[in-house]
């Protein structure tokens, strides 16, 4: 859909500038007088680089979608016809990229198109869970129900992803600043306090040594050591984009001290909501455990997904493959199970999100608190050893005299 850049003048004499996006340049004119502003000048920059490169750098992210969905959910369920809730969207959103993909998707839904088929168009911006959940809508006639629960759910997912992101901040941001403060020492300050001490011939303490040696390393061989970062990194990226790789990362992952139980959770409560949410919309079980294991971001789980669902072809229990999982704590096929039986299997995952949601936000706030202390232990042990390499000595030579 074109995109016009304007100059246009207010109420008031004042000059505005700005971009709309229309289907026509009438329509884009209509949408400037809207605004009770007189047009001055209205130009199509849909193909010009400008307006090319402002869409790049512009990308549209989760929280776009999250406010969006949210939007659109809220003018669905007052009955607002969809062409038209789209329509309003459109002046709604400051992001020129979402901007531009909303009057797409409004021109092909007026068109003739299913909602549902236009977000299938933007597999890069729309998931399948997103694509499935608004198809389930259009089919069961409950259209504003599911953008609901779909609304409700990426709210959620970006809170903890927020949540997950703002709690480790803090220790990357120290640990980062303290490796380049000690890299500043090693090659630049170090040198020159100990070029004194190693002059003097006498015997330097073994930690000194150590700090000597280790800046020696790192000046004659810095170009080195960059390189060799640089290639293992490389060759780390591209074994994770192979399968062996990827698995091996998602499972080291779930092993490791601490952080493993913490991503456990992520991932479970990720399975629960994803598959409540789908349920609640009315996709089948077998299409629904398809997406979710396309959704659930981890390896381990898709095949445990995966299995599940070929076991539940064959005639098994859903609850089956999870019983037999390392992985699974025993609460979940446990309430699944329950909910298998009673018929309620979309409540019960509700109340299984609903805890691992608990425990991985009282996790992470637990983990927050603990960085503190171990940042500080880090760098009084590191503060520590510099001192006694540096101090240590000239104490030793002091006393000789």
């Amino acid at each position: 859909m074109p995109i016009y850049k304007f100059q246009a003048q207010d109420q008031n004499g004042r000059i505005k500038r700005g971009e709309v996006v229309g289907l026509s340049e009438s329509d884009a004119t209509t949408k400037i007088a809207k605004k009770d502003l007189n047009i001055i000048a209205l130009v199509d920059v849909t193909d010009t680089f400008m307006s090319k490169l402002s869409r790049l750098i512009a990308p549209i992210k989760t929280k776009d979608l999250v406010v969006f969905s949210r939007q659109f959910s809220v003018m669905i369920s007052a009955n607002v016809p969809v062409v038209e809730s789209l329509i309003i969207l459109i002046d709604q959103t400051n992001n020129i990229s979402l901007k531009t993909m909303i009057s797409d998707i409004a021109f092909e839904v007026e068109s003739g198109a299913f909602l549902s088929d236009a977000f299938a168009k933007r597999p890069k911006i729309f998931s399948d869970f997103f694509i499935n959940i608004v198809r389930s809508g259009e089919t069961s006639g409950k259209l504003d129900e599911v953008l609901s629960y779909l609304a409700d759910e990426m709210e959620k997912s970006y809170d903890m992803a927020a949540k997950i992101k703002g709690a480790m901040i803090y220790p990357v941001f120290i640990i980062s600043a303290l490796f380049g403060v000690g890299i500043v020492l090693m090659v630049y300050v170090i040198p020159n306090l100990t070029a004194i001490l190693t002059e003097t011939g006498a015997e330097l303490p073994i930690s000194t040594r150590i700090v000597i040696g280790a800046s020696d390393f790192l000046r004659n061989y810095a170009v080195m050591i960059i390189l060799s970062v640089i290639g293992i990194g490389v060759a780390i990226k591209f074994y994770i984009k192979t399968y062996s790789g990827h698995r091996n990362l998602d499972l080291m992952k779930l092993r490791l001290p601490i952080f493993g139980k913490l991503f456990k959770y992520i991932y479970l409560m990720r399975f629960s909501r994803s598959l409540s949410t789908l349920l609640k919309g009315g996709v089948t079980i077998t299409r629904s455990l398809e997406i979710v294991a396309e959704v659930v971001g981890n390896l381990v789980y898709k095949e445990l997904i995966l299995e599940t669902l070929e076991s539940i072809n064959d005639g098994n229990p859903f609850s089956t493959v999870f019983e037999a999982s390392n992985y699974v704590p025993k609460m979940v096929p446990q309430m699944i199970s329950v909910g298998e039986k009673t018929g309620k299997i979309d409540s019960v995952l509700d109340r299984v999100t609903d805890f691992y949601t608990r425990e991985s936000s009282n996790m992470l706030d637990n983990l927050s608190k603990l960085m503190e202390p171990l940042i500080m232990v880090l760098m009084g042990v590191g503060v520590g050893v510099m001192v006694a390499a540096v101090l240590l000595p000239m104490y030793n030579l002091a006393s000789q005299f």
